[in-house]
């Protein structure tokens, strides 16, 4: 199992654009096998700091959740929103 918590904030002009972009993807999401991942997103009491949570049961489920298009587009308008530098990935042990 793969899980994965990735932290970034935006600036407040571009909260409603990237809220609308996350639903996209997470509608796009729905048309995969449900039952081989989980992905939930979060908006941290700031208002402008998300934080995704994600968990592959494998490298090929996550690659091709990663890889829908909707979420690409979404990745590459969040970056040039400009990040400064907020943007962290960190891979979760499972303790159980």
């Amino acid at each position: 199992m793969i899980n994965v918590i990735v932290t970034y904030t935006v600036k407040p002009e571009f909260v409603p654009a990237n809220k609308a972009n996350i639903q996209k993807f997470l509608n796009d999401f729905k048309n995969l096998d449900q039952s081989t991942f989980e992905y939930k997103v979060y908006a941290k009491e700031d208002g402008v700091t998300f934080l995704h949570y994600s968990n592959y049961i494998n490298e090929e489920v996550q690659h091709e959740v990663l890889n829908v298009p909707s979420f690409k587009e979404f990745q590459r308008l969040r970056d040039e929103s400009g990040l400064n530098d907020s943007h962290k990935v960190e891979f979760l042990q499972s303790i159980i």
